[in-house]
């Protein structure tokens, strides 16, 4: 756990790197590397799912619906709200009774370990759609490219089977870990917003 919840407090300081850094001007850019979402829209889904989706299942509460609902970039301090629910969502996660048990009831259920690892996935591949999309790079430490690599491959298969992924693209056998894991769910490292 302890390994884990420093790769997700890395992933969470990048994404908050990353938004406090996009351009006012970007936000309504028609492009992303999420095929049929624009720069807003994309925002959007990282920062309710990779702050608040966060907390919310690390403490097991419902996502409130006016969240779900809500335009987060319509804030001027949008970037700077992004980052304080960061952390709260990585202090959420600091107590180990969080990688416990399991998370959300029936079919849905899954352990608490796997939910941290996807919300540790979606918090860095869709911090580097974000970046792309506004002239940025999503840096990561070897250590936590990796980390986010084997979850990746974890559950690429699964993601692509309900269209999460797109076909993986093929790179070089000496990428680096955090490119491979952009090929592997379907991301092209090269995109650049146009």
């Amino acid at each position: 756990m302890k390994t884990e919840h420093a790769h997700m407090t890395e992933c969470a300081a990048e994404a908050a790197r990353v938004a406090r850094a996009v351009p006012a001007d970007r936000l309504d850019a028609p492009t992303t590397p999420c095929a049929g979402w624009g720069a807003r829209t994309l925002i959007n889904h990282w920062v309710l799912y990779t702050s608040h989706g966060m907390e919310h299942r690390a403490l097991r509460t419902e996502l409130p619906e006016e969240l779900v609902a809500r335009d987060f970039t319509a804030d001027a301090d949008w970037a700077e709200q992004y980052a304080a629910q960061l952390d709260r969502a990585v202090a959420a996660w600091s107590d180990p009774a969080a990688w416990e048990g399991t998370i959300g009831t029936g079919v849905s259920a899954s352990p608490a370990a796997d939910t941290a690892a996807m919300l540790i996935e979606e918090t860095a591949l869709h911090g580097w759609d974000v970046a792309r999309a506004t002239g940025q790079e999503f840096r990561l430490s070897d250590a936590a490219a990796a980390h986010v690599l084997a979850i990746v491959e974890k559950t690429a298969a699964l993601y692509r089977q309900y269209e999460g992924f797109a076909d993986e693209i093929t790179v070089d056998a000496g990428a680096s870990g955090f490119t491979r894991a952009l090929a592997l769910s379907g991301r092209d490292p090269q995109w650049t917003a146009g």
